[in-house]
């Protein structure tokens, strides 16, 4: 039997390498510890920045610039330029500046000619937009980080974007992987892994067959790490790494405060529902891509401060009966319901899934009006449905949607052994006198989903009272 050499995909976020990178030491640190044991594939964001007196992600300044652009009234570019500009005087020699002030020249000159583009077109969408972010963003970090690795002494390398293995379709500001026709395009990559302990590439970022820049939802870097660890399983022990401020918690630590416990695993399910009901996790399309390529490959979540601390995801986690069956409660605010003819719903579920590859919406239960089934939606982005009401209506002209909707959510494949679990949350929840507008359980998908009202603090507080409550929750078990 062959051995295969491990290899970890490790990802790190805007929000780990900090404001004008200030967290790169840490950053660093965490990869040599990852190299003692393993090569590594490390995937960059777009670092934050101080702009307009806040703090914001490179691309959503990208953004701001771009529109500005096509507004015909430009911002400065300048914001661009000084962050890289500031990162790599404080961290590279002056041999290392130059090479990277090379690529920087010629990347700022790209988004340059986009931004004029923008200009003339009066548009910053697709091709423009992506080029865009991509230069002003991951790609330009992940070159600078190769060369700041370097300047610590690891053997690194970067993706060439001329070179780039994630390959997808042409729809630009949402695009989709696909798998067979990046499988030809590896060769760049896997030998840089043999040439290097640590490879770098930005994240967030693909290319067309014909070699259009490309990018994926907001989230994508995890979406990039999951198909990087997809393409290069068969090649090597694989395994994922998202550096994050804590491992998984309980809760949101914004809207709980005490008594928050770290979940030590989560499945594949109990992970893709967190993260589709506003836990940073990572992407629920990331683990879907991997369970739709029927692969089990373990994502670890690391606590950037004390990597003892992690959280194990795998597609099924063993299960101790110190552990809670409730392992998080989550909510999400900005939701709302559709109602339908189920015949029809079907028909618009099949076309958001097959044709949009929109799956941000859960299916509640059933019900009869007038001997007619009507089947219920629930949308986790009410803006998306707003933008596309007309659409949906088209499926039925007797669609209700309702809006000012928040979900909550419990989240445990083991839930269903409690005891009375539906009843004494939905009774949690009602002592605190917060109205529960629905109440959606299903022995099936392990899920207990409360609707409530989107107003004020209403999600927060029902979150609130169903965590201080989970020990008592949990202790059914053992009545």
């Amino acid at each position: 039997m062959v051995t295969l050499v491990p290899i970890v995909i490790a990802k790190f976020g805007g929000s780990v390498l900090g404001v004008d990178g200030e967290g790169i030491d840490h950053t660093v640190d965490r990869i040599k510890q990852i190299c003692e044991k393993s090569k590594v594939v490390a995937v960059f964001s777009a670092p934050l920045t101080t702009y307009a007196d806040r703090i914001s992600s490179m691309t959503d300044v990208s953004i701001s610039i771009g529109r500005s652009y096509a507004a015909s009234a430009p911002l400065d570019l300048e914001t661009v330029s000084q962050v890289y500009q500031k990162i790599a005087k404080k961290y590279l020699s002056n041999s290392l500046y130059d090479d990277f002030q090379t690529h920087f020249e010629k990347f700022n000159h790209r988004i340059i000619i986009s931004l004029k583009q923008a200009a003339e077109n009066r548009r910053f969408v697709d091709l423009i937009r992506s080029r865009t972010l991509a230069y002003a963003g991951e790609i330009t970090m992940s070159y600078l980080m190769d060369f700041i690795m370097r300047s610590y002494g690891i053997r690194s390398g970067h993706v060439d974007i001329d070179d780039w293995p994630i390959i997808t379709d042409d729809n630009f500001e949402a695009a989709n992987f696909i798998l067979e026709e990046s499988k030809h395009h590896l060769n760049h990559l896997i030998d840089l892994i043999e040439r290097n302990d640590v490879v770098s590439i930005g994240g967030f970022i693909g290319k067309t067959i014909d070699g259009l820049e490309t990018t994926y939802e907001r989230g994508g870097s995890d979406r990039s790490a999951a198909d990087l660890a997809i393409l290069l399983q068969s090649k090597y022990d694989v395994s994922m790494d998202f550096a994050k401020d804590s491992a998984v918690l309980s809760a949101d630590p914004k809207i709980v405060f005490d008594n928050l416990e770290f979940v030590k695993y989560l499945s594949y399910n109990e992970a893709r529902l967190a993260g589709m009901f506003g836990m940073k996790i990572l992407d629920p399309v990331a683990i879907k891509e991997i369970n739709d390529n029927k692969l089990d490959i373990p994502v670890v979540i690391t606590n950037l401060n004390d990597p003892t601390i992690k959280t194990t995801i795998r597609k099924d986690v063993p299960f101790t009966e110190s552990e809670n069956f409730v392992k998080i409660i989550t909510g999400k605010k900005n939701c709302a319901i559709v109602r339908m003819n189920s015949g029809s719903a079907n028909h618009l579920i099949a076309s958001l899934q097959k044709e949009k590859l929109y799956h941000d919406f859960i299916k509640l239960s059933p019900y009869i009006q007038d001997e007619v089934e009507i089947t219920r939606l629930l949308f986790l982005d009410a803006d998306y449905l707003r933008r596309h009401e007309r659409l949906i209506k088209a499926y039925d002209s007797n669609t209700q949607i309702v809006y000012e909707r928040g979900a909550v959510t419990l989240i445990g494949d083991k839930m269903w052994k409690i005891p009375g679990i539906v009843s004494t949350v939905s009774s949690t929840v009602g002592d605190h006198n917060i109205n529960i507008l629905n109440l959606d359980a299903q022995e099936e998908t392990s899920r207990i989903l409360i609707v409530v009202e989107d107003r004020n603090t209403t999600v927060g507080d029902t979150v609130k009272a169903i965590h201080e409550h989970r020990k008592q929750i949990f202790d059914g078990v053992n009545q």
